[in-house]
């Protein structure tokens, strides 16, 4: 039997982290919700690259908020693209700093406009070329 979001919600940080990337992928986009933000914060690079597309947009803003600057930059284009203008409007500065260029690059034009001006003043000016080329 698999596990529901009420088990997921109930595995400790530890054990979260001790989820392979196989394990990880093939979570529900309900059971990715079930994450705590402290689960998420604890997953390594490999582990959030892992992700689907369809897992990354379901996050919470709180939970994308609690990803690592390395997780971001971990990110794949795909799971860039997943990105909805909430969530993209939640990142904070450090988290906007450690996006690829080349994920910038990819954002479709409503992600590109729910950057607010804090979060382009955080970029440097690669990002910013690679966000209105």
């Amino acid at each position: 039997r698999g596990l529901d979001s009420a088990d997921i919600a109930g595995l400790t940080t530890a054990q979260v982290a001790g989820l392979t990337t196989g394990q990880l992928g093939s979570l529900s986009s309900a059971q990715v919700v079930a994450l705590e933000t402290a689960d998420l914060a604890a997953l390594t690079t490999g582990q959030i690259a892992s992700l689907t597309s369809a897992q990354i947009s379901a996050l919470t803003t709180a939970q994308v908020v609690s990803l690592t600057a390395p997780a971001i930059t971990a990110l794949t284009t795909a799971q860039m693209r997943g990105f909805s203008t909430s969530q993209i409007a939640a990142l904070n500065t450090t988290q906007v700093a450690a996006l690829e260029t080349r994920d910038i690059a990819a954002l479709s034009n409503a992600q590109a406009a729910a950057f607010t001006t804090t979060q382009l003043g955080a970029m440097t000016t690669g990002q910013l070329n690679a966000l209105f080329l």
